[in-house]
């Protein structure tokens, strides 16, 4: 394989496969990229054996084939090259040569046919998203993703497709983010999938540059997310994601509309002051006032007054702060709605304009 690539051209496709590279080097090749070369185009691969990305990117081909480099080397090495280098990549007798101006880099290789990847897998549902809709679902809910939880099944994020909508749901089992938007999917009955947690992370990352329509493909065990230059396919959970129905309380008599970004900041300013351990907050409703209060074991306290419609019976509740301040960060809209029944019961919170997404918060005792 023999190869000649401008900088700026290779750089941003070795970052984007760099995320995915195996850090524990489970097996040395995962360590590798996987560069093919056929064409007029280069195709870099990474992989981790759950999650797989290949990016590609235009390139002089000198010669077609496929090798593989180290991933970390031949990344600080194009990172290290001044804007606008030419790097000329030339593989041959178990060598790697990276050439660019007076740079020269002589880097160890692995036989690429040892590389694993999926070949292929069977389609069972394939459709096309508007990748603003496929990130407004994944912005909106992956918060709420449990990380490294013995329930492996809430390690990740529920796709549910219906004939005329998609669903996105995560929960770690403590509070629930749920965003339903309009999709014409031609599906005959509703499908559930859960995409882990790095194939949520690089799906939003690759959106994250993209514009239009991405092309989703479910199989029986496997995603695949593609867009112009960019491939990503993942294992998906293998697991029955709990029914999540169960946990969303029916509409309760106690509603609160506030201001979002007054809460936000009275919330974010009460929290210096929480326990580290916990970070819970003790919210005090009473007409059109809410009060925000917390301490630590250091005996320290911060309070403060939020002006706020409601117009319900007092009330005092605790949260974990950081909770509330993980939905208020995702809303967008200039108030909430907050509906609660009583201490015990979980609450939930809508934006006031879009109450296809709602969060599930449990309460705290402090």
């Amino acid at each position: 394989m023999k190869i000649s690539v401008s900088r700026e051209v290779l750089l941003p496709a070795l970052q984007a496969a760099g995320n995915v590279v195996d850090r524990r080097q489970s097996m040395q090749i995962l360590g590798n990229f996987l560069l093919s070369a056929k064409g007029d185009e280069l195709s870099v691969t990474a992989s981790d054996l759950e999650v797989e990305v290949a990016i590609s990117c235009r390139a002089e081909i000198g010669r077609e084939g496929s090798a593989t480099l180290p991933a970390k080397k031949l990344l600080d090495i194009c990172r290290s090259l001044a804007p606008d280098s030419i790097l000329q990549i030339d593989v041959s007798g178990g060598k790697g040569k990276v050439q660019s101006g007076r740079s020269r880099f002589s880097l160890g290789v692995l036989p690429s046919e040892d590389f694993p990847t999926v070949e292929g897998f069977t389609a069972l549902t394939e459709l096309e998203v508007d990748s603003h809709v496929l990130t407004d679902l994944i912005s909106s809910t992956q918060f709420a993703m449990a990380h490294q939880d013995v329930r492996y099944y809430l390690n990740g994020l529920l796709l549910e497709l219906s004939t005329s909508s998609i669903r996105s749901v995560a929960t770690d089992g403590h509070r629930l983010a749920l965003c339903d938007r309009d999709l014409p999917t031609g599906l005959t009955g509703p499908v559930q999938v859960i995409v882990p947690r790095k194939a949520v992370q690089e799906i939003q990352r690759m959106l994250g540059h993209h514009e239009g329509l991405v092309k989703v493909i479910l199989g029986e065990n496997h995603i695949s997310v593609q867009s112009t230059g960019q491939l990503l396919i993942a294992k998906l959970v293998d697991g029955k994601f709990p029914d999540y129905q169960r946990v969303i309380p029916k509409q309760g008599e106690k509603i609160v509309v506030a201001n979002r970004e007054a809460v936000k900041a009275a919330f974010s300013r009460t929290s210096i002051l929480s326990n580290e351990k916990f970070r819970g907050v003790r919210l005090v409703l009473s007409k059109d006032l809410l009060r925000a209060m917390t301490n630590n074991p250091e005996q320290e306290e911060a309070e403060e007054d939020i002006e706020v419609e409601y117009d319900g019976a007092d009330l005092e509740i605790g949260f974990n702060v950081s909770y509330l301040l993980d939905v208020l960060s995702v809303l967008k809209s200039a108030s909430v709605r907050v509906e609660l029944s009583d201490a015990n019961s979980s609450s939930v919170i809508y934006a006031t304009d879009d109450e296809r997404a709602k969060y599930v918060i449990m309460p705290m005792r402090l």
